[in-house]
């Protein structure tokens, strides 16, 4: 049963202005990446029986229903708005590149959305189609877009829109390490998102908008000190640190809305599992007086639309023929068989590790680090397919970076080797480092000696390291990574990953060395 909105009419009386209110319901979504289909409680995709079962959330389908819904409950204006990274995750932006987003967002009836720096995966010229095919402005206030040509009259820094005569300014956000996490290109750059926002308010407020909402792809802690750091911002629509805001719930990492000083913010996790629902009321003046509400799960009571769904599976046919692209090509077997990924180094959790490692090694990781349970199959010799790479990665899992210090790496380790004996899924497929162990003592108390570049591991050193977002939030018993610094968890698809490194060295030529090895050995 999808949620009743909190909402009111507008009051409004000319004889009477100090006690007029104007009150609006927000509804967003943020780090939707392409999940329009429905995702499982481990927000990868849904097998169709397990959807028919009930046991999976979100899909296109499903959030059209919810908005749908929400919009009619209401008494109040609504606006829908999105905090950024509807770009890459699926087979689906892999082939449509933000085609289908547009789409859908469309369809939906989005009224703005900022940028996230995953819309800058493919450069300017796959974001730039983007803003062309969508029907709502597309925002961003601290990157300066004059020297890009496909861009710069295209990205507003912000719009005001108007609902039953009241007006909002929405400002766009997103992160300031944007050149480091995807490819804007040397033409864009990006600033202090404090200076950028308060600047647009200023202009706003002088030009009499004063109900200021801002659509930030920065991150939770960020929001937080953009909420510190500036005046006259009354919300802040959030995104980026994937995070679950809740009013009373005990497994969330802050209540829904988080407020710093007048200043409302929130954030509906990721991938369409929420729909985000926020009503606000403001006074006179345009200043926010109050703000509540909570995160709608998207689950199995939410009907799915059957006209979108009869969209989505005919857009899902060309993915079939991508499944069947050869990527690559490897000169032998590239073994991954279940037994060996479990309980030592194997070739294709080698491969993985690697390409991770690869991917990111000018970042200043210098580890990487997959669990052997995630390397679900090997390749035989000869053509690679995409299909063949996602039958090997098939989580959707994506690539996480992190620092953690050198006690944090020999606790993950010893974690991963801690079953080493009931051929567990944690055993640790790494690269960047050599670990020896003892499989007769006790878990907990199995590494006898860990080295990162031919060094020994410093436990008081910050090690820069790389996996994928499982391992990071926790997964497979690797409950040390969950307090990772400067974590990253929303890079690209692994599968991806592993298919790029496989294609820049054809024919592939795979190898198993002791990386990881008893002390015996």
């Amino acid at each position: 049963m999808i949620r009743p909105l909190l909402t009111a009419v507008v009051l409004g009386c000319a004889a009477l202005p100090v006690l007029a209110e104007d009150r609006l319901t927000i509804l967003h979504t943020n780090d939707f990446h392409a999940r329009f289909e429905p995702i499982n409680a481990y927000d990868s995709t849904c097998k169709p029986e397990d959807n028919a079962e009930g046991k999976c959330f979100g899909g296109t389908a499903r959030l059209i229903s919810a908005i749908t819904a929400a919009r009619d409950a209401a008494t109040a204006p609504v606006i829908l708005v999105d905090g950024g990274d509807q770009f890459q995750g699926t087979l689906f932006y892999t082939h449509y590149k933000g085609k289908l987003a547009a789409e859908m967002m469309n369809l939906l009836g989005y009224d703005a959305m900022t940028v996230g720096n995953h819309e800058f995966d493919d450069g300017p010229e796959v974001l730039r189609a983007f803003v062309d095919a969508v029907e709502f402005p597309v925002l961003m206030s601290n990157a300066d877009l004059s020297a890009e040509p496909l861009l710069a009259d295209k990205i507003a820094r912000s719009v005001v829109i108007e609902r039953r005569g009241m007006t909002v300014g929405l400002i766009g956000l997103t992160p300031q390490n944007t050149d480091e996490l995807a490819t804007p290109g040397p033409n864009v750059t990006f600033s202090d998102p404090v200076a950028a926002v308060q600047t647009e308010v200023d202009r706003l407020t002088d030009a009499g908008i004063t109900r200021i909402i801002v659509l930030s792809h920065s991150g939770y802690a960020v929001d937080q000190r953009v909420a510190q750091e500036t005046t006259g911002v009354d919300v802040i629509v959030g995104g980026h640190s994937n995070t679950y805001l809740h009013p009373t719930d005990p497994e969330a990492e802050g209540p829904y809305p988080t407020m710093i000083g007048d200043t409302a913010i929130v954030q509906a996790y990721a991938y369409g599992k929420f729909l985000g629902a926020l009503d606000v009321t403001f006074d006179a003046s345009g200043k926010l007086v109050s703000a509540t509400g909570a995160p709608q799960l998207i689950d199995a009571g939410v009907a799915e639309d059957a006209g979108v769904l009869a969209r989505l599976a005919q857009a899902a046919e060309p993915l079939e023929e991508l499944r069947n692209k050869v990527v690559a090509e490897a000169a032998l077997p590239i073994g991954g068989d279940r037994d060996a990924c479990r309980t030592g180094p194997c070739a294709m959790g080698i491969a993985v590790a690697e390409a991770m490692l690869e991917r990111v090694r000018d970042q200043g990781v210098e580890i990487a680090l997959q669990n052997g349970g995630g390397v679900r199959s090997g390749i035989d010799a000869g053509p690679i397919t995409m299909g063949e790479v996602l039958t090997v990665l098939p989580f959707q899992n994506t690539l996480s970076t992190f620092r953690v210090s050198g006690a944090e790496v020999l606790e993950a380790l010893e974690n991963g080797l801690s079953q080493v004996e009931e051929g567990a899924g944690r055993f640790p497929q790494v690269a960047g480092i050599e670990v020896v162990y003892e499989p007769a003592a006790a878990p907990g108390s199995r590494v006898r000696a860990v080295t990162v570049a031919g060094a020994p591991l410093d436990p008081d050193r910050l090690y820069g390291m790389v996996s994928n977002n499982y391992l990071r939030n926790g997964g497979d018993g690797f409950a040390v990574l969950k307090g990772a610094r400067e974590a990253y968890d929303f890079g690209p698809d692994v599968a991806d990953v592993l298919a790029e490194y496989f294609a820049r060295r054809i024919p592939f030529i795979p190898m198993v060395d002791d990386r990881v090895r008893t002390s015996a050995e």
